[in-house]
Parts: structure tokens; C-alpha cells; sequence
């Protein structure tokens, strides 16, 4: 039985799903700060639905387009995530039935208010990780 698409993957999953090896994801991981799967005890790796379309963005990037890993580091620094999700196609995708129709200023509003989020996170983990560290 296939999972959801909402249903989160395991490494072997999205490294099946994206037509790479496992390490690799591992590997962009330590490259991407915004490739960041949800982490449970073990370390075992679970990637939401968005990882996956962010991973789409960045293997058709490296793999089809010829970006360096500067080069789509470089991307993302100047246009965000929405770049990346534009390039896995997450907003051709289709959409739950009863979804309402977002318009163009909407959408732009809820993609900036997704990275003003992630940049929230990332400063919280990083004051996580002080504090853990001053023990």
C-alpha cells in the first residue's frame, strides 16, 4: 500500500523518491542549512512533504540545470526557498479537493511568512544548541 502524500518519509524513501543514494541527502544536508528533516531518537530521519519538494528543487538543480553546490547555495540566499519549490513544480501540484483558491498576492504573503518562519527556527535551534553547549 503506498503512503499518503502527506505522509512522511524515511531516508530510504525520499532517496528512492528523488533517484539518489542516501548518502547523498546526508551529504546535502551538511551543504543546505535549509534542508533540515525532522530528527527522532537515533537520529533517524523523517522527511516531511516539503522537505521532499525543497529536495526536488535542489537535485533538479544540481543534476539537470548544472549548478555547483555555491552556486545553489548563492540561489537561495538570494531568492529563498520559494525558488526551490518553484522548480520541484509544488505550486502545479494539485490541491485537496475544498482547498480555496489562493491569488497571486496571497500565495507571496504565505511563502514570505514560510521563510520568515524557517528563519525563526533556525535562530531557535542555533539558541538550542548555545545553551545545550554552555552545560
Amino acid at each position: 500500500m503506498a503512503k499518503s502524500p502527506e505522509a512522511f518519509r524515511t531516508i530510504s524513501e525520499a532517496a528512492e523518491e528523488l533517484d539518489v543514494p542516501q548518502h547523498v541527502l546526508r551529504f546535502w544536508e551538511t551543504k543546505f542549512s535549509f534542508i533540515r528533516p525532522m530528527k527522532r531518537a537515533g537520529g533517524r530521519r523523517f522527511y516531511r512533504p516539503q522537505d521532499l519538494a525543497v529536495l526536488q528543487g535542489v537535485r533538479r538543480l544540481l543534476h539537470d540545470e548544472g549548478y555547483t553546490i555555491k552556486g545553489v547555495q548563492k540561489l537561495h540566499k538570494e531568492q529563498g526557498v520559494r525558488k526551490l519549490l518553484a522548480l520541484a513544480q509544488v505550486e502545479s501540484a494539485a490541491v485537496p479537493p475544498g482547498t480555496p483558491e489562493l491569488d497571486d498576492d496571497r500565495r507571496e504573503r504565505l511563502w514570505q511568512v514560510l521563510e520568515d518562519l524557517q528563519v525563526a527556527k533556525a535562530r531557535l535551534d542555533q539558541g538550542l544548541g548555545d545553551r545545550r553547549g554552555e552545560g
